[in-house]
């Protein structure tokens, strides 16, 4: 009875997600080119700031990429990852969030749109918008990106961490990560598309170093990656080492192509939410499709994007166009 109860009870917080997120999982009010009456030169504005950041700390790509998906999971994409906390209990703070940054850039751009345009731009939208600049400043994809959203005012360092809804694990199985996109209005194929983002940036060693060191509690490694790889890494990344990073695309982390494909259908993903892959037929038979020619990796990953951030969107006179990103009005 009791393993009833508790199967009921993630089913009705199940329903409740749903329903938080499906209140506007369409995104209803966003559109290309808001800002095309309010703040004409916006998008130019925000491409501006990134081509000019993206000259001198390319590194920064995978970072602002990856704080749009932190943003879009956590309450919508409604900029509350952005937010302060005097006491450090907004979002920004939570273990999820830590390895994050970049934040400065995004005021960066709040500054320059302030003052072409004060009180118009979103800090939602400004995070919607740099995703796309830096992908396409590491020779990514471009895509039109809806605007439209504007920002909520609320942001718990408890939301990221919260078991089901926060935000799925380096360690997520393929299940978890399924159902954790399931949550959001979005498919296995968005899924599959979307980690390919991970063919930019860099992953901290404490990230992954069970996998090499004490992946069942008994020291051993996880038998699905590459033992050669697994040499390699053990070079770089010595047990509880907290401040060494990897590539999570060797050779190409700065570069937005296909290569990520091609390293975790060799066992070479580096997290285990990246080998978690390989474990569903239809993920595994996109990353092959993806590598193979007539590839449509590019034009998929800008339509899961434009998906990704119809996520909880705040429109109309919901929220608030912040002034400052960091702190509510």
């Amino acid at each position: 009875m009791a393993g009833g109860m508790n199967l009921f009870g993630i089913f009705m917080l199940q329903l409740m997600v749903l329903a938080l997120f499906s209140l506007h999982a369409e995104g209803q009010g966003l559109k290309v080119g808001f800002y095309k009456k309010s703040c004409p030169q916006a998008e130019v504005i925000v491409s501006k700031v990134i081509s000019d950041v993206m000259a001198v700390a390319p590194s920064l790509s995978g970072p602002l990429l990856r704080m749009h998906f932190h943003d879009c999971f956590i309450r919508g994409c409604d900029g509350s990852v952005l937010l302060d906390s005097p006491t450090n209990q907004s979002e920004k703070f939570s273990p999820p969030n830590l390895s994050l940054r970049g934040f400065n850039i995004i005021d960066r751009v709040k500054l320059a749109l302030e003052k072409a345009c004060p009180d118009v731009v979103s800090c939602a939208d400004i995070v919607a918008l740099v995703a796309r600049d830096v992908t396409v400043a590491t020779k990514g994809p471009y895509w039109e990106v809806e605007t439209g959203r504007r920002d909520g005012n609320v942001s718990l360092f408890i939301d990221p961490i919260t078991p089901v809804t926060g935000l799925p694990s380096f360690a997520s199985n393929i299940s978890v990560l399924k159902q954790s996109w399931a949550l959001r209005g979005l498919n296995t194929k968005d899924l599959v598309v979307l980690s390919g983002g991970h063919t930019i940036g860099i992953s901290h060693c404490s990230s992954f170093d069970s996998r090499l060191y004490n992946f069942t509690g008994k020291g051993d490694t996880d038998p699905t990656m590459d033992p050669n790889y697994i040499a390699r890494l053990k070079l770089k990344c010595k047990p509880n080492d907290l401040t060494t990073f990897a590539e999570l695309d060797p050779g190409s982390f700065k570069t937005f192509d296909d290569s990520y494909f091609k390293l975790v259908t060799k066992r070479r993903g580096l997290l285990q939410s990246d080998a978690a892959l390989l474990d569903d037929p239809e993920t595994r038979a996109y990353m092959i499709q993806a590598t193979s020619e007539g590839s449509t990796f590019f034009k998929d990953f800008g339509v899961s994007m434009v998906n990704m951030g119809r996520i909880g969107v705040l429109t109309g006179s919901q929220g608030e166009v912040r002034k400052v990103c960091t702190k509510s009005n």
